[in-house]
């Protein structure tokens, strides 16, 4: 096929700099027939790359599928007097959610089969899962095109019914119910798809007759709502990313009005969690890498120091149980989980050195004094442990079976590379033990948001790593892995640090004989395709492949339009470009606005969801219009390829399915193995 050439219409922005040319303006209109032909065209030219490579994709596909056990199930887990479990079955797509009345029987009754709820959908994802206090109701909701907008539903779990109470365009952003199972609260967005309003609606009332129990009225904040794990407390939390405002409710008198915690201040985050007779505060007031505190119940504006800051220690969540609080903190670019008790004593859980991620798993139960948490590394399956919190001894409940592969023959190990500046930045990276020499490397990225990328096992991986290929997990600046300050010196006008690290550090693999000069590859997702997007425009020389996933490609435009979902929200993080010294700054980056004639760029797999209201299609679509467009003209010869999917019924995170997930993971990895 001719590879499809988007029409060119006359467009300028206005702009602090003046005007910018932007002849490709008018693919943000989806409502245009040419947009959707020209997304049309360019999934059919890459449909037709993949179809010359469709012997590969399905053997990639094949070896994944056959490391899964795809009947499986979740270990059980107690809540009250019922046992709850996720299991999955042979060919279906989607998970299955049961429970009983013993961990033995916890498969008996199925609470929610979620490929009934997805059939005749082509996307299906579930977002709220909540049982009421008593397990009798369970509020739940589903999104089915990937546009976030979610219908919720009350199922009566002892008919396996559900109720009249429909509760229409709900978002991810939490449920709680009150403690006699009558009301339930939920939050809804408004035009830019920004939570912001808590409804409390009356089980067998229209929706129409909800409640609104809170609304915010800054732009800059999300607003969630949740309940406590001690079930006795409702909190409602208001957040910008510099700031944050919370509000208590008792789930026993949920029609009272809302109790303010500690109003908000500029730059001051905080979060508040009920313990025992006191509430426990997570804050960055006086300690930049945070600090927790307490509050009486009576006052909860009154604050006293538990855990002093450490500068370095980033705590990034408490979780309060009756004998104990974990505090799951970050420390020398590494993940884990400290246990500080009542009576004052206190022990971090040891996972070793390996670069690794561990997380609480399902720990429902208040006065439980085993701790369940999920621990993995570039080696390691998820494997969930029961530790009990006094003796220490730990117990493997879980590990994710990966059939017919001995994990002992792969070997991760942490690197370090000298930034621009000198900056260390660590280097994750694994292969096989017995693959010697430079290899073909993968490099994979995010550094946004203050996200901490912990490494993460993946059995489609392994097709890579089983053909001689490394793969490297970078963590420049812009996330949250070595503190605070880490991610300062990664945002706003200092975002150009996350992507010269990751150069940085894409050259300290090839100087480290890890990765073979001139089959280094990139790959990213969302503000990770931005950063695939700087990294090859700025050295577009060193790397041969590259994968965007729903790249964030065109910064200045989308963050010039508040009418767009997200944009007043992010100007915290990236800047305002209709202001100086932003609007300069951030066109220095932006790969969109950035992508010159003339410049051999490496190939290139981006893709797009149609419905995506976080990355909207438009950005990636307009990059590959450009490049293509500047191609043709200046290097007409230049075959590598340049490909486009866009999926048209699906979001931000692509297809819902795990068959299909598979098989568009088996397409990427094809890629990066054929370009590579």
């Amino acid at each position: 096929m001719d590879e499809p050439i988007a029409k060119q219409v006359a467009h300028s922005w206005q702009r602090p700099g003046g005007a910018v040319d932007d002849p490709w303006a008018w693919l943000s209109d989806r409502d245009d027939p040419a947009t959707i032909d020209y997304l049309q065209a360019e999934n059919a030219y890459s449909d037709e790359w993949f179809d010359g490579h469709q012997a590969l994709i399905d053997q990639v596909f094949a070896e994944i599928k056959s490391r899964v056990q795809e009947t499986d199930a979740s270990p059980p887990v107690r809540r009250d007097p019922w046992w709850y479990v996720t299991r999955t079955e042979e060919g279906k797509s989607y998970p299955i959610h049961c429970r009983g009345t013993s961990a033995e029987t916890a498969t008996e009754q199925v609470v929610l089969d979620e490929n009934v709820e997805a059939h005749g959908h082509d996307y299906f994802q579930l977002s709220a899962f909540d049982p009421s206090h008593d397990h009798s109701l369970l509020a739940w909701s589903c999104d089915t095109d990937g546009s976030e907008h979610y219908t919720m539903r009350i199922r009566d779990l002892t008919r396996g019914t559900d109720l009249d109470d429909v509760l229409t365009n709900t978002t991810w952003a939490g449920t709680a119910w009150s403690a006699d199972g009558r009301w339930l609260l939920y939050v809804t967005d408004d035009e830019q798809q920004r939570p912001y309003r808590v409804w409390r609606h009356l089980l067998g009332t229209a929706q129409a007759d909800d409640v609104l129990v809170y609304e915010e009225s800054d732009e800059r904040f999300f607003v969630g709502v949740d309940s406590t794990r001690s079930e006795e407390w409702i909190v409602i939390e208001s957040q910008s990313k510099t700031s944050s405002e919370v509000w208590l409710l008792p789930s026993a008198d949920i029609e009272q009005p809302a109790q303010l915690v500690r109003r908000r201040a500029e730059d001051v985050e905080y979060s508040a969690d009920h313990w025992n007779d006191q509430f426990v505060i997570l804050t960055n007031l006086d300690a930049v890498d945070f600090q927790v505190m307490t509050a009486p119940l009576d006052d909860p504006s009154t604050w006293t120091a538990l855990v002093p800051g450490q500068n370095g220690r980033r705590i990034v969540g408490i979780e309060p149980f009756a004998t104990h609080l974990v505090i799951h903190e970050w420390a020398e670019a590494q993940p884990r989980l400290h246990l500080l008790f009542t009576d004052g004593s206190e022990r971090t859980i040891d996972l070793g050195d390996e670069p690794h991620d561990v997380e609480l798993d399902a720990n429902p139960m208040y006065t439980s004094t085993t701790l369940r948490y999920s621990y993995q590394s570039l080696t390691t399956p998820a494997t969930i442990y029961d530790e009990d919190v006094h003796t220490a001894e730990r117990v493997i409940i879980k590990q994710v079976p990966v059939l017919g592969v001995d994990l002992g023959v792969y070997t991760s190990e942490r690197v370090w590379a000298d930034a621009d500046d000198g900056t260390q930045v660590p280097v994750d990276v694994v292969r096989r033990a017995d693959a010697t020499g430079p290899l073909p490397c993968c490099v994979y990225g995010y550094g946004s948001y203050e996200a901490s990328m912990a490494p993460w096992f993946s059995v489609a991986r392994l097709s890579l790593l089983d053909r001689g290929f490394a793969w490297a997990l970078v963590h420049p600046r812009g996330g949250g892995e070595l503190g605070r300050r880490w991610y300062l010196d990664g945002k706003l006008t200092n975002k150009r640090n996350t992507f010269t690290d990751t150069i940085a550090a894409s050259r300290a693999l090839i100087d480290h004989g890890i990765a073979q000069a001139g089959h280094l590859g990139l790959r990213g997702g969302s503000a990770g395709g931005l950063l695939v997007g700087a990294c090859i425009t700025i050295a577009p020389e060193l790397y041969a492949s590259a994968v965007a996933e729903v790249p964030f490609v065109d910064v200045v435009t989308t963050m010039s339009d508040p009418s767009l979902p997200l944009t007043v929200t992010e100007w915290e993080e990236w800047g305002d470009p209709r202001l100086e010294p932003f609007a300069s700054y951030i066109a220095s980056y932006s790969p969109y606005d950035n992508t010159r004639d003339g410049v051999v760029l490496p190939a290139l797999f981006v893709t797009a969801g149609l419905n995506d209201p976080r990355v909207s299609y438009h950005e990636p679509a307009k990059w590959v219009a450009k490049m293509r467009a500047l191609r043709h003209l200046t290097a007409p010869a230049d075959r590598r390829p340049l490909l486009l999917r866009c999926e048209m019924g699906a979001g931000h995170g692509g297809p819902s399915g795990r068959y299909e997930a598979w098989r568009e993971e088996a397409r990427t990895l094809t890629f990066l193995l054929v370009t590579l």
